[in-house]
């Protein structure tokens, strides 16, 4: 099945643990996000980032639990975020931590793709309910 909607994303600096050092500065931020269309949702997270001294060059990881409704099914799950940023292009995968899902969500597995155009952000979640 695919799911497809907007949503706004709240990005906040944390303390972070590590430091970076030669050129290398390690960030860590709270995420607050709100889904709309086929997913109606809120979620919650935490992101871990790497950036380095070479423009367009980055990392990052991150964790979120999305609660809330998708194609009418109410329940939560943990979507994982894993992207790559490099000069000659981007690597973004979000996908659903597996046996994380409860309620009508319960056995959810999938991936999710962010796009992002004139400032708006889209997602595009194709997924699978047992």
């Amino acid at each position: 099945m695919k799911a497809t909607g907007t949503f706004e994303v709240n990005l906040q600096p944390l303390n972070s643990y590590a430091t970076g050092s030669e050129g290398i500065s390690l960030g860590r931020m709270s995420i607050d996000k709100t889904f709309h269309g086929d997913l109606e949702a809120k979620s919650l997270g935490e992101m871990l980032t790497a950036l380095t001294a070479v423009q367009g060059s980055a990392g990052y990881v991150a964790i979120e639990q999305v609660s809330g409704v998708l194609h009418g099914k109410k329940g939560t799950f943990v979507l994982q975020h894993f992207g790559i940023s490099e000069p000659e292009g981007q690597r973004l995968t979000l996908e659903v931590v597996p046996d994380s899902g409860t309620g009508k969500l319960a056995g959810l597995t999938g991936q999710m793709a962010i796009l992002i155009e004139d400032g708006q952000h889209y997602y595009e979640f194709e997924y699978a309910l047992e």
